[in-house]
């Protein structure tokens, strides 16, 4: 995937750019949340953890409502708090933390352009948005075509999603798929993948479908060994996403823990 970011700029700035200049374009918006929610996030603390004890965060009071402070870059939060002890966190587990606790969640606070604060009912929205699970079903392909008509849009969300994949999957496509009694729809292929890592992997093609506004759509999701007869028929027409190869010792992302298509507007 292409960095479209500047040196200065991060994925949240420019998201966050971009909703703002379109404030009544949900998509955008619905981006935005997508990249907080998939960054690693550096949560302003009370004080250092002791142990495996719980995380305290630093609860700030503004306008008759408590938010806790977060920042994506180290940097930023020690521009803002100098020496202060904080605690890494991706969106989605910040999302689940503060879900129905009437806590708001503050975003790089007076050290870049995208400080803002999001209410308590964002977080809420949040959550449950990242909740939507993908059903399982059996059904077996007879045949493997090029993926025709999918938004751009979706593409595009596949491909930023697969990039946070690196070591649960070596690679993906995206097909046509007719199956046994003539079902025809889209599917999304992993092959030599992790064992165990299906639900996740499954999860974040949920979650594409979800945040490019487009959930009603179908798209399937399905695991081959690279020695599947299969897998012939999808490099030859399927669309190839190659999953980042951490190296070994580094993990792929922890499987993800109100209308999906309607983000809350943040003022």
């Amino acid at each position: 995937m292409t960095d479209q970011t500047t040196p200065d700029l991060t994925p949240i700035d420019v998201a966050h750019a971009a909703m703002e200049a379109a404030q009544n374009d949900d998509a955008l918006r619905l981006r935005f949340f997508e990249r907080l929610a998939d960054c690693e996030l550096f949560l302003l603390l009370d004080a250092e953890p002791i142990g495996d004890g719980p995380i305290e965060p630093r609860v700030f009071p503004v306008e008759d409502q408590s938010y806790v402070l977060v920042f994506d870059r180290e940097e930023r939060l020690a521009e803002f708090a100098g020496e202060a002890p904080y605690a890494a966190l991706s969106g989605r587990v910040l999302a689940d933390m503060l879900a129905g606790q009437g806590i708001g969640l503050g975003l790089n606070l007076t050290v870049a352009p995208s400080e803002m604060l999001l209410p308590p009912e964002a977080m809420d929205w949040l959550k449950n948005t990242l909740a939507h699970a993908p059903s399982e079903a059996e059904a077996k392909p007879e045949e493997i075509t090029p993926p025709h008509g999918l938004p751009e849009t979706l593409v595009t969300a596949l491909d930023t999603k697969l990039a946070i994949a690196g070591g649960l999957a070596r690679v993906a496509y995206l097909a046509g798929v007719t199956y046994e009694g003539g079902t025809k729809t889209h599917l999304l292929a992993y092959v030599d993948h992790m064992p165990g890592s299906e639900g996740a992997l499954a999860q974040l093609v949920a979650e594409a479908l979800t945040f490019s506004g487009i959930e009603a759509g179908a798209l399937d999701v399905a695991f081959f060994a690279p020695s599947d007869p299969l897998c012939a028929a999808l490099a030859r027409h399927g669309l190839r996403f190659d999953l980042p190869q951490p190296e070994p010792q580094s993990t792929g992302p922890s499987a993800p823990g109100m209308d999906p298509n309607k983000p809350p507007i943040l003022r």
